[in-house]
């Protein structure tokens, strides 16, 4: 079982609660927490003007509220925030906002009960799922519709996903054993003015775009071995000359992936140079983990930190309303990070038209040995073709747009929530495109000599279980779907890892 403490979660913590790991919150930060509730209890005794606890929010925030009508507000606040549309966000993700909205709370800064983090944390392990609408939230203060749907079901309404079965809030508490919240002062608020869904969102997309990188260079060495193209750009004395840390990262597990390779060119190399799409992967792929280690860094300080407002300081004594909420750091490195990987999608795109096409390959065209009746991968070329197209219009930076909402009091946005919803869909498309690439890669493969290197040969006895070789033609939108699934299983990679490092 996981413990939460708001100072010491993990992104990989985050990822093994999407897929089902328990949480307990840490005996330390309950007494945080209740050491801030009790400062609220104080706020309101002494009738002092806090937004969102004795005022309005928004615009309406010198709307002054009396401490008998204090549940009422919070519940308003919750019901009218609730103003999500679209899709529900996939349950993994719903897993992952519970998690880190609770963690968020338990720093102590808030001013909730310790039973409101209990409840989020009963919701996760024992399985009930807020129906969230995955559009609404414009990255301002914080994810409000996206949280408002999950507190919807802390109140006991809303919809919720129990067991498969999707049902009103109240009842999928009721069948887990649970009791709905009535909330208190300051835990509307709380629950919904915060970063949780593009931070739940960054996470996962962080994690699969980082294994994604390793996989490009593993579909990149398949192509290169596949042309019998040479490795002199993967030469040391080259990367020392320009260290950039993702580039050397990148040739280097490039030199491990063609070890003991005979396809490769070592000396002599006939064409004396490769084009881009082969020779410039360490600098293209490097980029890629530069900027997902940018993402990283900005997602390890968001994922243990206090988002909401205002924020209370019991040691200090101190109730400040501030811009904690505001997603700018997350929509510029979500937006960074989706360039990064739309541009895997794009090489490697390139590299599968050099393998279908005769004139630069010197294989069969479309990889099929009797063109003409046979069509071969002609159109898994157009497909990646499709989806990197895609790419671009998606990599329109969500950050530089702003609208403002809430009678011009909130006047600045991030759309931080755009940028991850956007960084999702570029990461799905440059998935299938890399699985494309080993496909093609490995019928090429085929249709020329020699022995592959230990990681490249890993690569392609996985891609050979799910895809067989193509003789006469056949449906190709199930090869490409068999191979995304493969991608997606994580098994190419942990396969050629496994040889790489064998004797």
């Amino acid at each position: 079982m996981l413990e939460i403490d708001g100072q010491t979660l993990t992104i990989e913590a985050i990822q093994e609660v999407a897929d089902g790991t328990l949480v307990r919150l840490s005996p330390a930060a309950r007494e945080r927490v209740q050491a801030a509730h009790e400062m609220v209890d104080a706020i309101l005794a002494g009738r002092q003007p806090v937004y969102a606890v004795s005022t309005g929010v928004g615009d309406l925030c010198t709307q002054v509220i009396s401490a008998s009508d204090a549940r009422r507000l919070q519940r308003n606040i919750v019901r009218s925030h609730a103003a999500g549309v679209g899709d529900p966000v996939d349950e993994r993700a719903v897993r992952a906002m519970l998690l880190l909205r609770a963690n968020a709370l338990a720093g102590g800064y808030s001013g909730i009960r310790p039973v409101v983090i209990d409840t989020l944390l009963e919701m996760l392990n024992r399985q009930v799922h807020p129906i969230v609408p995955e559009q609404g939230s414009l990255g301002a203060s914080g994810d409000l519709a996206p949280l408002a749907h999950l507190a919807l079901v802390v109140m006991g309404e809303g919809e919720a996903v129990y067991r498969g079965e999707r049902l009103p809030g109240g009842e999928a508490l009721a069948r887990a054993g649970l009791v709905p919240l009535v909330l208190e002062a300051k835990e509307g608020i709380a629950l919904i003015n915060g970063t949780q869904f593009m931070t739940a969102l960054g996470a996962l997309f962080l994690l699969d775009a980082e294994r994604l990188v390793a996989l490009a260079d593993v579909a990149g060495a398949l192509t290169l071995e596949a042309l019998c193209a040479t490795d002199e750009p993967l030469h040391p004395l080259l990367h020392r000359a320009r260290p950039h840390p993702g580039q050397v990262a990148s040739a280097e597990h490039l030199r491990r992936l063609l070890e003991g390779s005979t396809r490769i060119v070592r000396r002599g190399y006939h064409r004396v140079q490769d084009a881009y799409s082969l020779r410039c992967m360490p600098q293209v792929h490097g980029a890629a983990r530069q900027a997902l280690a940018h993402l990283r860094d900005v997602l390890a300080i968001e994922v243990n930190s206090a988002t909401d407002n205002p924020l209370l300081f019991p040691a200090e004594g101190e109730v400040l309303s501030g811009g904690n909420f505001h997603g700018q750091p997350l929509a510029v490195a979500l937006d960074y990070a989706a360039l990064a990987v739309a541009a895997l999608a794009s090489i490697s795109e390139r590299r599968t038209e050099r393998l279908v096409n005769p004139k630069l390959s010197g294989l069969p065209a479309f990889l099929t040995a009797n063109g003409g009746l046979n069509s071969g991968y002609m159109l898994a070329q157009y497909t990646a073709a499709a989806l990197v197209s895609e790419n671009k219009v998606l990599c329109h930076p969500a950050s530089v747009d702003s609208i403002p909402t809430s009678a011009n009091q909130e006047d600045h946005v991030s759309m931080g929530a755009t940028a991850a919803r956007k960084a999702m869909r570029v990461l799905r498309h440059s998935q299938q495109v890399l699985a494309i690439e080993l496909v093609v890669a490995c019928q090429a493969v085929d249709l020329s000599t020699g022995v592959l290197g230990r990681g490249t040969a890993a690569a392609y006895r996985a891609v050979r279980e799910v895809v067989p070789p193509l003789a006469d033609d056949r449906v190709v939108a199930y090869d490409l779907d068999n191979a995304l699934k493969l991608v997606l299983s994580g098994r190419i990679t942990q396969s050629t890892e496994h040889a790489c490092v064998s004797p």
